[in-house]
Order: structure tokens, then C-alpha cells, then sequence
């Protein structure tokens, strides 16, 4: 797995790899922006993502598509989970980067979940700060 000082990582959707208790991986395929070195991910505080990071911060992320298929190398990183002093900026920059997919593909993907009965889960986002390891 490669390590690195910078996240370049083009495109829209962004595979973020993090580990259940027993080292097996859950590859789960977000929405992301840039803020300096580091990435930005909103995301239930309740999913199971958050769970297993606040178990074990240590993650891979790749460029991947909307199904979660690989189009970039995956890179050694580490979570931070932020309060919600976070949200307001990084909706601001998710705002800007997924203007038109917000009001397409967004009320599309809520109606899915909601039907799946996933939709609410937890109630409240935080924000993931993902830096590269090393």
C-alpha cells in the first residue's frame, strides 16, 4: 500500500477502507473535498464506519468510482473525527464541488435509503478529517 505526504486524489468519490475489530476491511465509497493536506468526509455518527474508525483510526483511501471499483492506488491514512464546529465549512467546499449533484443525485440517494429503512440512521453527521500516514 502506498504512503504519501499528499492526498491527490481526483474525481468525485473517494473509497474509504476502514477495519472491523478482527483486521477484516470494509470498503465504503464517499463524497470528499480537499482542505489543505487533509480530506473532508460527512457521514452519520452512528454508521458503521464511524464505529469501526473510532475503534481503529488507521484507514486506505482511494479515487473510486460511485460503486466503490478502485481508479487510483489506495494510500495509508488516519481519521480524525471532528465536532460539529466542522460541518458548517466543510458543506460549504462539499457545496461547491457537488453543486448540481446535490440537487439530482442526492434527494435520489435519501429516497433509496429511506425505502431500505436506512434513511435517519443516528440522526446527527460529524465530519472525518483524513490526513496521509507518514
Amino acid at each position: 500500500m502506498k504512503t504519501a505526504g499528499s492526498m491527490d486524489i481526483p474525481g468525485k468519490y473517494l473509497s474509504v477502507t476502514s477495519y472491523r475489530r478482527d483486521g477484516t476491511p470494509v470498503a465504503t465509497p464517499v463524497w470528499f473535498v480537499r482542505d489543505g493536506d487533509r480530506i473532508l468526509v460527512e457521514t452519520d455518527a452512528e454508521s458503521g464506519k464511524v464505529k469501526r474508525m473510532r475503534g481503529n483510526p488507521a484507514v486506505s483511501v482511494a479515487a473510486c468510482t460511485a460503486s466503490g471499483r478502485l481508479r487510483g492506488a489506495p494510500m495509508d491514512a488516519r481519521v480524525e473525527i471532528l465536532g460539529p464546529e466542522a460541518l458548517e465549512p466543510e458543506r460549504r467546499l462539499m457545496g461547491r464541488k457537488y453543486r448540481v449533484d446535490r440537487i439530482l443525485v442526492l434527494p435520489i440517494y435519501r429516497a433509496v435509503q429511506k425505502l431500505r429503512g436506512k434513511a435517519g440512521v443516528g440522526g446527527h453527521p460529524v465530519v472525518l478529517s483524513i490526513t496521509p500516514d507518514g
